[in-house]
């Protein structure tokens, strides 16, 4: 079952660029940071309420991240939901019929994460993640 909304994924150039404005203008707290190597980005998770926003800076080209931000530019990336188990929620959109990403979940920064493919919902890229 999905439970909130736990994170709105934004692409941004440089993360020390960004806090400019999501840390220091609109006062939201980093409650973390990282290097999530596998998706060649470097992430920042910012509080506000019972969600977050995670930053993303690409740190390797060609990955799926830096070609959003060469294509696009910067701005916002994909919707996450929380849930008590991704594995079950992978497992119902593939049983539906809903393109995905990732065929299992895998480690992320907010937690055990997967994408499914924005195809199933109007554009938009929807991450599930278990904290």
């Amino acid at each position: 079952m999905l439970k909130k909304i736990h994170h709105v994924g934004i692409v941004v150039r440089s993360i020390a660029t960004a806090y400019a404005w999501y840390r220091d203008t609109l006062s939201l707290p980093v409650h973390k940071e990282d290097i999530i190597q596998d998706q060649g980005v470097k992430a920042a998770l910012l509080t506000i309420g019972t969600s977050e926003i995670e930053l993303l800076e690409p740190i390797t080209p060609g990955t799926g991240v830096a070609r959003f931000l060469d294509n696009r530019g910067e701005g916002l990336h994909h919707i996450c939901f929380e849930t008590d188990d991704v594995h079950r929620e992978l497992e119902a959109a593939k049983t539906r019929g809903i393109p995905v990403i990732d065929q299992h979940p895998r480690q992320g920064l907010a937690g055990l994460i997967c994408f499914l493919h924005p195809q199933a919902s109007h554009g938009v890229l929807i991450e599930y993640v278990q904290p």
